[in-house]
């Protein structure tokens, strides 16, 4: 039982980041109805960013402490952010309002080779490392249930309540905000919203500014786990069984949609994979979201798409 408590942690832990990287892609899809492509190329950039400021910070202002260090780099990288999201609206987005939905997925791909030809330029192509204070030790919980505990790992812990927070700050923010309404409304109809007054061209700098920040804090806490390095932009791609498992359109369902993606694969590695050679954690979430694809193409909380003619 403890053996299966760890893996179920480790799962719902993993889960967690699945779904704070989908909430970038769920994000820019609700403001603008788009598929962006890059968002791992945003995750990257930005824990490019993280890292490379933490380094040159204190020696810029010649600081001690590592914390306040740390503070100012995440406020820099989150300035960047926002000044990337701003010159994407004004030089990309701004020219494509009310084109064709394929017009727009190929300006995300445009995008994407450009944060990652820039992020080289500006901060190297090495592999770096972001130290933000996060244990790393594992440690013992229930040890009076179960004899010798379940094994969990602290930074996994920290990373999940991190990610869950600005899940819960995220949804809030859409639910009950005025911004986070007209969000929807834009995601529905770019004229239609645009005839009651609501400034598309805001509303679209709002939004990827919200997703660099999702992206920020993504970059930052695989960064910590894995290093920043150039393979990072392929933790999007295992954002995208989730996303379609959850929905699209939906912030609850990626976190629903991460949580069953994260369990399904340490579950299904630790008691099938002995049994078929081991390999199942690479190819089960992505057999998963297939099998959504062809009976339930919207996802568990998506909107079901009815063309009237």
């Amino acid at each position: 039982m403890a053996f299966f408590l760890e893996t179920l942690f480790g799962g719902l832990m993993a889960g967690m980041l699945y779904s704070l990287v989908a909430l970038g892609f769920v994000l820019i899809f609700k403001a603008s109805g788009v598929f962006n492509f890059a968002q791992g190329a945003m995750v990257l950039f930005a824990a490019l960013a993280m890292a490379r400021f933490s380094e040159w910070v204190p020696q810029w202002l010649g600081l001690e402490s590592k914390l306040l260090a740390n503070l100012v780099a995440f406020a820099l990288a989150a300035a960047l952010m926002f000044v990337l999201a701003w010159f994407i609206e004004r030089l990309v987005l701004r020219h494509l309002v009310n084109q064709e939905g394929v017009t727009l997925l190929m300006a995300t791909l445009g995008i994407t080779y450009f944060l990652d030809g820039l992020g080289q330029t500006i901060f190297g192509s090495d592999i770096y490392q972001i130290d933000i204070g996060m244990p790393k030790d594992p440690i013992f919980i229930l040890d009076g249930l179960f004899e010798g505990g379940v094994l969990i790992n602290q930074e996994d812990v920290i990373a999940a309540v991190v990610a869950a927070a600005l899940v819960a700050a995220l949804s809030l923010f859409f639910q009950k905000t005025t911004t986070g309404r007209a969000l929807r409304a834009v995601a529905d109809d770019h004229q239609a919203a645009q005839s009651i007054g609501i400034p598309l061209n805001r509303i679209w700098v709002i939004v990827w500014c919200v997703a660099g920040i999702t992206a920020l804090v993504a970059g930052m806490i695989w960064g910590s786990k894995l290093g920043v390095q150039f393979s990072l932009t392929t933790v999007a791609l295992r954002a995208l069984p989730v996303i379609i498992l959850g929905g699209l359109t939906s912030v609850p369902g990626a976190i629903i949609g991460g949580l069953i993606i994260g369990v399904g694969e340490k579950l299904s590695e630790v008691y099938l994979g002995p049994l078929v050679g081991g390999g199942i954690e690479i190819w089960f979430a992505y057999m998963l979201a297939l099998v959504f694809l062809l009976f339930r193409p919207q996802g568990l909380f998506g909107e079901k798409i009815i063309d009237r003619v």
